[in-house]
């Protein structure tokens, strides 16, 4: 499970509860007991996949501003869940929301990076784009008749008259350099403003007094995403360096609490406060949701804490990579929740499921399965030998020392985010990658895996295009690009694709094609028996002969441009099969170019097993073609 934007607040019949949203198709909105983890209920968000904006505003409304269809939705006693709506026609995201007065909500959007608000008694009102250089308002939080938003990089912040609508820009910290920092967390607390600059990960916590206009402090790292609620005396709760802390801005200092959080994401999905009733835990309590439905509860009076699985129900994952590994088995990775999942290959029956992250790749070599990871373009190595232990992503806040799968490196400075093609290369693992929003140019990363060492990593391979597929053959890494950044609000520069050879050895560009004239993207590679290079770029299916360094063959299978699709060789039967513009599963005879539908839907993750079974997933379902049926 994954679990995005929370608030603790009253529930079904007034009794408070963590409020979180699970990601899924749908999503849902979760009310958890935070006495005993149980769940208190739970409702669809019809058409989300997730919602980082949940808010409980004073009245007893509780709002969760979605992603997927960009909904604003409602919970009340009486009526339960109502949709509202998309607040803003064009936006397409969510990403926060904060309480006004009575039923107020206030909640800002991406591309346009726009703000709204919502009164049940007269609708939404549009503040409008908040910066004509920004498309995300990222965070948002209210108090005392303003409101305060923070945007992505390079960082501003803003601060706007709730009834009058005018807009001012503030300060930053003095010698902080928004260049590549959002602000990611906006929280208003007892007079205090506090605003975590940075990104998804630890960063510093920069403090506003809102009495004097001034910054008066920094704590650094805070994981985020919120300080919790005021206690009696003004101070706030959070994360810092993988620990639970108190803040108290009048003396500027941090107390620990002896919680540990630790992981990847050391972070909370909603804080605050509860009266639990339990043994050691009198008067209030703070609690709250970690990412993967893990609660926690620390009671300032006693000290005591402890850490429960809550009752939220796990929903289906998207598949994003599917592999045979070096054991046999077939392995799938999922979206944004993450999960790694081996399921046997004779059977069909599913025999280990793991908390990771989203996998953009995986692929066999030398015995291990190595991962691609988002974000920050990590790999990792999986030896299904030894035990699995992800010191990132146990569910355990207190996991074990040996990592499996080990983190191997990241191209986080490249400002690279997606690993989207990866390939056993002779001695080496081959890499290539998407960057970040607002860049553009993909990295060609060659991993010694005998050494332990990046042999070779260089950006711009081919100027201002990702690296999106990888085939190898002969001491040369073959690789498709896609015009595209890794984030797609990003404009591309290049007008189509391209089609590269690398040489391992001398760690240079042989040469490069425009094999698919006006496609965007060649997403995946393969090779045939006849040593041919067949890639697929949207409706169009071809192949290259290497030597000649040109087209041989094309196969039109539609017209689409689309930049997504898949291809594989199978050598038990000599054909290709392949993944098309998200519309169908097709068998193509690389010999005559006939092709075949075998199954419509919108299927974009396809991998050949040795056995020569095809699998491909549709959304989270995993289907097998089986030869001879």
């Amino acid at each position: 499970m994954l679990l995005l934007g929370g608030v603790v607040a009253p529930g079904p019949g007034g009794k408070t509860v963590i409020w979180s949203a699970s990601s899924g198709v749908p999503a849902h909105l979760n009310a958890v007991d935070p006495a005993t983890g149980a769940e208190v209920a739970r409702f669809d968000l019809p058409d989300a996949g997730g919602a980082w904006a949940v808010d409980a505003t004073p009245d007893g409304s509780v709002y969760a501003g979605t992603y997927g269809n960009s909904h604003l939705f409602r919970w009340t006693e009486k009526d339960g869940v109502k949709d509202l709506g998309n607040p803003l026609q064009g936006e397409t995201f969510v990403w926060t929301l904060a309480a006004g007065e009575g039923a107020t909500v206030y909640g800002g959007t991406s591309p346009g990076g726009r703000l709204f608000g919502y009164d049940p008694a007269t609708g939404v009102r549009d503040y409008g784009r908040l910066s004509p250089s920004h498309a995300y308002v990222r965070s948002v939080s209210s108090a005392d008749g303003k409101i305060y938003a923070g945007t992505e990089a390079p960082a501003a912040l803003f601060e706007i008259d709730a009834a009058g609508g005018a807009v001012r820009q503030l300060p930053l910290p003095p010698g902080l350099d928004p260049a590549g920092k959002w602000a990611y967390d906006v929280n208003v607390a007892a007079g205090h403003l506090y605003v975590r600059f940075g990104g998804a990960f630890p960063g510093p916590l920069h403090v506003w007094d809102l009495a004097s206009g001034t910054w008066i402090d920094t704590v650094d790292p805070a994981h985020g995403l919120d300080v919790s609620p005021p206690d009696e005396e003004g101070r706030v709760y959070f994360v810092k360096a993988g620990e639970l802390v108190r803040y108290d801005p009048r003396t500027k200092t941090t107390t620990p609490t002896g919680v540990p959080v630790t992981g990847r994401v050391a972070n909370t999905r909603g804080i605050g406060w509860a009266e639990l009733g339990l043994p050691d835990y009198p008067g209030r309590s703070l609690v709250g949701l970690l990412w993967r439905g893990m609660m926690f509860r620390y009671n300032p009076q006693t000290g005591a804490k402890s850490f429960v699985q809550s009752g939220i129900r796990g929903e289906p994952i998207d598949v994003t990579a599917l592999s045979q590994g070096p054991d046999g088995r077939m392995y799938a990775g999922g979206f944004l929740n993450g999960g790694f999942a081996a399921m046997n290959a004779e059977t069909g029956k599913a025999e280990e499921f793991h908390t990771f992250s989203q996998s953009e790749d995986m692929v066999s070599h030398d015995g291990r399965l190595y991962v691609g990871a988002y974000p920050d373009a990590r790999v990792y190595s999986y030896d299904p030998k030894l035990p699995w232990n992800s010191t990132e992503y146990s569910p355990s806040p207190q996991p074990g020392p040996v990592p499996n799968p080990a983190r191997l490196f990241d191209l986080a400075a490249d400002k690279q985010i997606r690993p989207r093609a990866m390939v056993s290369a002779g001695r080496y693992l081959a890499v290539g990658t998407m960057p970040d929003l607002g860049h553009l140019g993909g990295v060609l990363a060659i991993w010694d895996p005998v050494e332990g060492r990046l042999r070779h990593s260089q950006r711009n391979v081919v100027t201002d295009q990702s690296i999106v597929s990888l085939a190898y053959r002969d001491g040369v890494v073959y690789g498709g690009t896609s015009i595209y950044s890794g984030q797609s609000a990003t404009p591309p520069t290049q007008k189509e694709a391209r089609l590269f050879a690398w040489s391992v050895a001398e760690n240079r560009m042989l040469w490069e094609i425009s094999p698919a004239p006006g496609k965007p993207a060649v997403p995946a590679l393969a090779f045939d028996s006849l040593g041919r290079l067949w890639g697929i770029a949207g409706g169009e299916v071809f192949a290259v002969n290497t030597h000649l360094r040109k087209v041989v063959k094309r196969v039109a299978l539609s017209d689409s441009k689309s930049s997504s699709g898949q291809l594989a060789f199978n050598p038990r039967d000599r054909r290709l099969y392949g993944a098309h513009a998200g519309r169908s599963v097709f068998s193509l005879d690389p010999l005559t170019g006939r092709h075949a539908v075998l199954k419509e839907g919108p299927v974009h993750q396809l991998a050949v097993h040795g056995s020569g079974d095809v699998y491909f997933a549709e959304g989270p379902k995993l289907f097998r073609y089986h030869q001879g049926r």
